[in-house]
């Protein structure tokens, strides 16, 4: 008797949105459900790996480099596969949700690269999930010009030759997607957000003279690396096309991953586009990996923890070393600023800011760099077309006076800042904003003149539930306690209701955002990532 045939993938409370039939085709679906059975697996394992490392270095209370990885960080000889002309200048990229609005905005930019973005700056309802994919469809089509309804302004794109080249950002490993079951059991949105894309637009965008290229986000490990190479190296067999055509940019974003970049590199060499210097999961990663470690690893308030942190500034070195070593290219950090309408000293300030930060950058050799604002590509364009002239990168630059030790990378003690009471207000104050707006399906958003996403939402309960298991006493005298941070948050919760007007305040999720805050700061079992239990709550 021959074996039944598998069960096909299932769409389940999903309401059926326009034009998702494009998207959500027999095919597509097909792909996406074999990359489910043959790659979960390998998921599984590779989380619950991560749950032995926390534990681990819960237990010794430090990290250090992989010993048994020592051969392929001292072998000089292998490198990434050179770059695509594509992806050989990204000296400025932009980054933001695929919305209709911020798919032409971000390609018509100016920007070198768009990081469509799947994961932090895009709350994961399936309206976000499936039209995101559709925008980005017919944006490669050219049937992306729109009006928008609200202000009657028109979009359209510039001629191809202007725009900025896609890089896809898909979800992290350890988010499901719940609207796509096969054989009962959700599909990890990572593979739904990569599978769909892949299936679709890889043949499309060769014949537009580019590829398939992904950043790849809150990896933990090279092992993790390992997994998604392997998922390249199917997905490329299975529509036949060239191996190597998909290209793979990884967020050093964990403090784990810091000490496997060269690993990373050596998993994903013939897909290795470059790796890049997040900033607020990064803090988050160490704030969760070493919260038990006492006092030395307590943070001070965000903003006091700049890339110039001497830690911060021993990952970013090893980071653009490690990359050009390997002829890999090396991207900072954001640029978050969202410029005033109303104050031009603000922007003024802010200018300025943003302007030492890229110039800083690009005198250390990263080959480019990350802004949320199309009003801040000049600012750094102008700070990389100083060093880099008419060059692409510089990956020239090797850096061989950089010499970081695994001390280094996590000596938090070294910083001469601690946290304050204002820093405690203005976490809840962020957390509360940022998730209700996450909570109506919105991941990118403008707080107090910054672009937030769903990283700044975990840094700030992280550090709330940090400075509280910490006993920290702030300058005013007052110690981090749960009480304390239900009293703030009732207060900016007020606050809130009087700014916004009683109306508004009932529309929203207000009361909600305020309760999961304060849930996944104060409970004593610490949620590995904020938007696992927002997931359930997340309407759509």
């Amino acid at each position: 008797m021959s074996a039944p045939a598998p069960s096909p993938l299932a769409i389940v409370d999903a309401e059926p949105l326009p034009r998702q039939e494009e998207v959500l085709t027999d095919a597509a679906l097909a792909f996406v459900a074999e990359l489910h059975r043959r790659f979960t697996p390998r998921r599984d394992e590779l989380l619950a790996r991560r749950t032995e490392r926390r534990a681990e270095i819960a237990r010794t209370g430090t990290l250090d480099f992989l010993p048994e990885t020592a051969r392929i960080r001292e072998d000089e000889d292998w490198k990434v596969a050179p770059a695509p002309a594509a992806l050989d200048d990204r000296r400025v990229e932009i980054t933001g949700p695929t919305d209709r609005k911020m798919t032409v905005n971000a390609l018509n930019s100016g920007a070198r690269v768009w990081l469509a973005d799947f994961e932090d700056a895009s709350a994961p309802t399936w309206e976000n999930v499936v039209l995101g994919q559709l925008n980005l469809i017919d944006a490669y089509e050219r049937r992306i010009d729109f009006t928008d309804p609200r202000t009657g302004k028109s979009y359209a794109l510039r001629p191809a030759e202007e725009l900025a080249t896609v890089v896809m950002r898909p979800r992290g490993w350890h988010l499901d997607e719940r609207h796509l079951l096969v054989d009962g059991r959700p599909v990890p949105g990572a593979l739904v957000d990569f599978g769909l894309y892949f299936f679709h637009n890889a043949q499309r965008l060769i014949g537009l003279g580019k590829g398939p290229y992904f950043y790849l986000p809150k990896t933990e490990s090279h092992l993790e690396a390992r997994l998604w190479n392997d998922v390249f190296v199917f997905a490329q067999d299975r529509v036949g096309i060239p191996q190597g055509t998909v290209r793979a940019t990884v967020l050093i974003e964990t403090i784990t991953a810091a000490y496997e970049m060269e690993e990373i590199l050596y998993e994903l060499r013939d897909h290795a586009a470059g790796l890049n210097a997040g900033r607020w999961d990064y803090l988050f990663s160490i704030v969760k990996n070493f919260r038990d470690g006492g006092a030395k690893f307590v943070l001070p308030d965000r903003n006091a923890v700049t890339m110039t942190a001497p830690f911060m500034r021993a990952y970013t070195e090893l980071l653009v070393r490690t990359c050009h070593r390997r002829g890999a290219h090396a991207i900072g950090g954001m640029a978050a600023f969202i410029p005033s309408r109303r104050d031009a000293e603000v922007n003024k300030v802010a200018f300025e800011k943003v302007k030492a930060d890229k110039d800083r950058e690009a005198g250390d050799g990263f080959d480019g760099s990350w802004v949320a604002h199309p009003d801040l590509v000049p600012i750094a364009m102008a700070s990389f077309d100083a060093v880099l002239g008419d060059k692409p990168n510089q990956k020239d630059r090797l850096r061989e006076d950089v010499h970081v030790t695994a001390a280094e990378l996590i000596d938090v003690a070294s910083l001469d800042a601690h946290p304050t009471y204002e820093g405690l207000r203005n976490a809840v104050q962020v957390g509360i904003r940022y998730i209700e707006a996450w909570l109506r399906g919105l991941g990118a958003v403008a707080i107090f003149n910054l672009m937030e996403d769903a990283a700044t939402a975990e840094i700030s309960r992280s550090q709330i539930w940090q400075w509280i298991n910490a006993g920290v006493v702030f300058e005013n005298g007052e110690t981090a306690t749960p009480e304390l941070a239900r009293r703030v948050a009732a207060e900016e919760l007020a606050a809130i209701r009087e700014e916004v007007g009683e109306e508004a305040f009932a529309a929203g999720r207000w009361q909600q955002a305020h309760d999961l805050l304060l849930h996944v700061s104060l409970d004593a079992d610490y949620a590995d990532f904020l938007t696992l239990p927002a997931y359930e709550q997340l309407v759509g």
